[in-house]
């Protein structure tokens, strides 16, 4: 293999992209603007490491039974790697409704992985820098693209320093700023049309860690992979994470000033110790905090030209990750979805190495069926519990949101059902792990069946959460301990 791909972005879905490749023996060359990650032992070089290019690293993340399945039979190395670095498989048929329950033989995927998104990441740029034929350039910015004389394929990337890098494979794993449609544009080639959808989300994040390891949690994982839940004007969720740290994460509208103050210690203190199931959490004495609160404005829903087949592609040019689509981070879908894209994209290119129409026309087809079911899905869930936050906020009745697909059921109704009824349950875990798409389950007639049949009041769907008057009562007047 003698022809060299640059992988632009040393996050995520550029490392897992540059390992695929040059596993296939693809050299590979990663620019990165920021710099090298630390050394010394990973959970301390992982906490030491600071991401200003990548602002959301410092905020709760969720690597899915979509994201394991990819780590198990893709780089069981690296998810071996991140075990022994104190990061834990959770089981999520704990969270199963029924004592009746029954494992089946496919069960063993309904797996979550419990790590912070740095230690996964650096355990991913070690592997990544081991191998031969791969290069980093670290402190560099891509500037523009290499075209061949028609303008149709690409033939490198220019840096910063003026540095021309010749390629016949460019991989944008830049994140949400996507920034090859910068590079197009500059280069006066026609950009594509994005499909965009609001989110509306903005997340507050804080990591602990428990001040009594052990094998037992403070609370129960109600959620299969986490503990808490998306209420009809807030969500807040813990996320076990490695070596006895969580993060508790707390979503409001972007929209919504009196949510604001969760920015400070005490009123987000306040708001984790009136949610249902993350209480317990942060009890006096059960964790201590290792940052401060973290604020971040989730970027919308993205559909990027260069991940639909309708749109024209430059050849040799391929976006990975959120650089291709961005998903509603509420549903924590991003790591898993980039690392599924990164080993596909890698598979296309060995099968298909010559750059011609063919490969763009199979790459970007590929780009969508990762993406697009979940853009969608991302787009109408956001709609759903935006609009329900936003009427709370407002004192008015929520506008009711039609289905995503005609028939098909309302995640409301599916969760209804799932409380009563294991199979809609595992129906429902493998939509919201990754496992399936929403096509591919909800939309089976013998599932919907089951959710027509389920009682209309049936099981409660857990505690109480508080009223938005006594959630803003709450965090207004909120002291830390």
């Amino acid at each position: 293999m003698t022809r060299p791909a640059v992988v632009v972005g040393g996050s995520i879905a550029g490392l897992a992209t540059a390992l695929a490749l040059a596993e296939r023996g693809f050299p590979v060359r990663i620019l990165e603007r920021s710099a090298p990650p630390p050394e010394g032992p990973v959970g301390k070089a992982a906490e030491l490491w600071q991401r200003p290019t990548v602002p959301q690293s410092d905020h709760s993340h969720i690597l899915t039974s979509l994201g394991v399945r990819v780590l198990r039979q893709r780089a069981p190395h690296l998810l071996e790697a991140a075990q022994e670095e104190g990061a834990r498989l959770l089981d999520l048929t704990r969270a199963a409704p029924t004592r009746t329950f029954v494992k089946e033989a496919d069960d063993h995927e309904l797996v979550a992985l419990a790590v912070r998104r740095p230690v996964l990441e650096l355990l991913l740029y070690r592997a990544v820098r081991a191998l031969p034929g791969v290069s980093f350039d670290h402190g560099t910015t891509v500037r523009g693209l290499l075209l061949d004389p028609a303008g149709s394929r690409v033939a490198g990337v220019v840096t910063d320093r003026g540095e021309r890098v010749p390629a016949p494979f460019v991989v944008d794993a830049t994140g949400w700023k996507a920034a090859a449609l910068t590079w197009l544009r500059e280069s006066k080639v026609p950009i594509g049309e994005d499909l965009v959808g609001a989110t509306q989300l903005r997340c507050f994040t804080r990591f602990y860690r428990l001040t009594s390891p052990g094998d037992h949690w403070p609370g129960p994982l109600n959620r299969g992979n986490a503990a808490g839940g998306i209420w009809d004007h807030y969500a807040a969720v813990v996320h076990p994470a490695d070596n006895d740290t969580f993060a508790i994460a707390v979503g409001a509208l972007t929209s919504d000033p009196a949510t604001t103050i969760l920015r400070e210690p005490a009123a987000f203190t306040a708001a984790a110790r009136m949610s249902p199931y993350v209480a317990a959490w942060i009890e006096e004495g059960t964790a201590t905090p290792l940052a401060d609160v973290r604020a971040i404005t989730m970027p919308p829903n993205i559909l990027r030209s260069t991940a639909r087949s309708d749109q024209r592609q430059i050849a040799g040019l391929f976006a990975v990750g959120d650089a291709a689509c961005v998903t509603d981070p509420l549903f924590g879908r991003g790591m898993s979805l980039s690392l599924q894209h990164a080993f596909q994209l890698a598979d296309l290119l060995d099968t298909h190495p010559t750059v011609e129409e063919d490969q763009s026309e199979r790459a970007v087809r590929l780009a969508e069926e990762v993406h697009r079911p979940w853009y969608e899905q991302a787009v109408h869930d956001s709609r759903a519990y935006g609009g329900l936050w936003r009427a709370r906020a407002e004192g008015v009745a929520p506008a009711p949101v039609p289905p995503a697909v005609p028939g098909r059921p309302s995640m409301a109704d599916v969760a209804r059902a799932a409380a009563v009824d294991a199979t809609v349950w595992r129906g429902l875990l493998r939509v919201l792990m990754g496992l399936g798409t929403p096509a591919e389950i909800l939309d089976s007639a013998a599932l919907r069946d089951r959710v027509r049949a389920a009682p209309a009041d049936g099981v409660p769907l857990g505690p109480r959460p508080p009223t938005r008057q006594e959630l803003l009562e709450a965090i207004a007047t909120g002291t830390e301990s």
